[in-house]
């Protein structure tokens, strides 16, 4: 428990822990953070205003409304659910979600009916789900493995909404950005937002804002007159303290020549990259780049416009990559006292989990240099050339398929070594089957199980998959040298062991005391992609 105040859980409500000693009932609690407009509190609650009807995020500027006037909420959905509208300023769509918190700590306390809840959510926020056509709740229970009525109890229970009306809050948020911050056609917004006619749209969007969605476009006469830009651009928010050094210099470490490009200059620093996309059996291919605002906590993401019908989707994986959600004051309760210079470190994730499955393996027992010059000829050999408006953009990472068909001598052309050529041959043939999903949402322990299933991975490269693929926040690679060196262990007799007992005061956070452990060592000695590792 901090003694500078964070919000923690409890039940279905929140309580800001103001000291160590006091704490206040949520809604003084949420009120205090209002006046102070403290980002970090961004998208832990909504302030809903019963005299103008608008709920509004803690760091909206308009003038603080008086106590007796405001209801707080956990959720957009809940603030919806009881009347209220998005406030027009703040623009509650932007703020930061949940990430795991709830899920991590319902974790640790082996809470399955909250993690079924929390990954059912994930799975809505993600491309898996809101940004499709008909997820619905009976399909989202299947995949899950249980019935649809007890997901919504479950659900419920968590969230104080139905999934319906979460993923009802999600698509209309994600309307509302696309269509302030883009000038794609409406009908193409309801399309992108998973709603099945522009009629459905129009009728959903006046009943639940009040509002017809062109009316929001009327004071974007500028936007639409100013020069052409290349791509889309959305904005997506964060909560600080962010470290945006080290996590793009933790990326720029590991590019890959012609897929990736990490610039981190005073005053510009940015990712872009290559990538590629199925939808309805058709894969699409484009760049994007996420470029860091870091006085407004923001990040600008811009997309070709190859990729926007699936621009939300983009949106989500970026905001896995960049690990956008975190709560850094949860985590920080938990990690600053043996890590304290770590309080803006965050968990660098992946925007394909086959792309990052695939380089963990080519990284097994190699430095971070090797790791990338196997990466590099792979790509050369087996990626596809693109074309794009940005310096050193060239090609696309190899997909499943192509991996799959792979023969033993092209991939020893390139230096990858027998057993990993089996591994990789594999683990496409998995992934491209549908057998093995590499996404937030996926079933964690499906995933490792199914990882460990197959040949040459073993727990460490299956912990680190799950650690940036799948964004899970407790995985924990206990075989890790490079870990037992930080640590301070590896003059155990069972370094593993040892660094495995440590980590039990971490929970739900180990992923993120795995990053500040290797932090500690320096950039000299970090680990390679995945870190030096026992043989498997």
């Amino acid at each position: 428990m901090s003694a500078n105040g964070y919000l923690t859980p409890f039940g279905n409500r929140m309580i800001l822990r103001m000291t160590t000693a006091t704490a206040l009932p949520f809604d003084d609690a949420c009120y205090l953070a209002l006046k102070a407009r403290d980002a970090r509190f961004d998208g832990h609650f909504f302030t809903a205003v019963t005299s103008t009807g608008i709920y509004c995020r803690p760091v909206c500027r308009v003038r603080t409304p008086k106590r007796e006037n405001c209801r707080f909420f956990t959720y957009a959905a809940q603030a919806e659910l009881a009347g209220f509208r998005p406030c027009l300023r703040c623009r509650p769509e932007l703020a930061p979600g949940t990430g795991w918190a709830g899920a991590g700590q319902a974790w640790s306390m082996q809470d399955a009916s909250s993690i079924l809840a929390y990954q059912a959510a994930r799975l809505l926020e993600t491309s898996q789900g809101w940004c499709t056509k008909t997820p619905g709740v009976a399909a989202l229970a299947q995949r899950l493995g249980i019935s649809d009525r007890h997901l919504r109890r479950i659900f419920e229970a968590q969230f104080g909404v139905s999934p319906l009306r979460y993923l009802q809050t999600r698509r209309l948020l994600c309307a509302k950005q696309l269509l302030t911050d883009t000038r794609l056609p409406v009908a193409q917004v309801a399309r992108m937002s998973g709603f099945a006619s522009v009629r459905r749209f129009n009728a959903a969007f006046t009943e639940h804002y009040d509002l017809q969605p062109t009316q929001l476009r009327r004071d974007q006469s500028a936007l639409s007159q100013s020069a052409p830009q290349t791509g889309i651009s959305v904005q997506l928010a964060y909560r600080p303290p962010y470290d945006v050094a080290a996590m793009l210099g933790f990326l720029q470490t590991r590019q890959l020549a012609g897929t990736e490009v990490v610039t981190l200059t005073p005053g510009h620093a940015c990712v872009a990259r290559t990538l590629s996309f199925y939808i309805n059996g058709k894969r699409l291919g484009g760049w994007l780049t996420a470029c860091f605002d870091e006085p407004r906590c923001r990040v600008t993401l811009t997309v070709s416009e190859s990729l926007m019908p699936v621009l939300p989707q983009m949106m989500a994986g970026v905001r896995c990559l960049l690990d956008l959600d975190a709560d850094p004051m949860a985590i920080n309760a938990v990690l600053h006292a043996d890590f304290p210079k770590g309080d803006g470190l965050r968990l660098p994730g992946a925007l394909d989990g086959f792309e990052l499955a695939v380089r963990a393996v080519l990284g097994q027992q190699i430095t971070v240099a090797a790791a990338r010059t196997l990466g590099n000829r792979l790509v050369e050999r087996f990626g596809e050339p693109i074309t794009t408006p940005i310096a050193g953009l060239t090609h696309l990472f190899p997909t499943a398929q192509v991996l799959a068909a792979a023969s033993g001598d092209a991939l020893g052309q390139l230096g990858i070594v027998k057993q990993r050529q089996t591994t990789i041959v594999a683990l496409a043939r998995a992934v491209a089957d549908g057998q093995l999903a590499l996404h937030p949402g996926a079933n964690l322990r499906q995933t490792l199980a199914g990882l460990l299933a197959l040949p040459g991975i073993g727990d460490w490269t299956a912990q680190y998959i799950a650690m940036r693929a799948l964004g899970w926040p407790d995985a924990f690679p206990a075989g890790d040298v490079a870990l037992h060196k930080a640590l301070g262990v590896q003059a155990e007799p069972s370094p593993a062991k040892a660094a495995l007992a440590a980590s039990s005061a971490w929970q739900p956070w180990r992923s993120y005391a795995v990053i500040r452990a290797w932090a500690r060592l320096g950039a000299a000695t970090q680990p390679a992609e995945p870190p030096l590792v026992r043989a498997q």
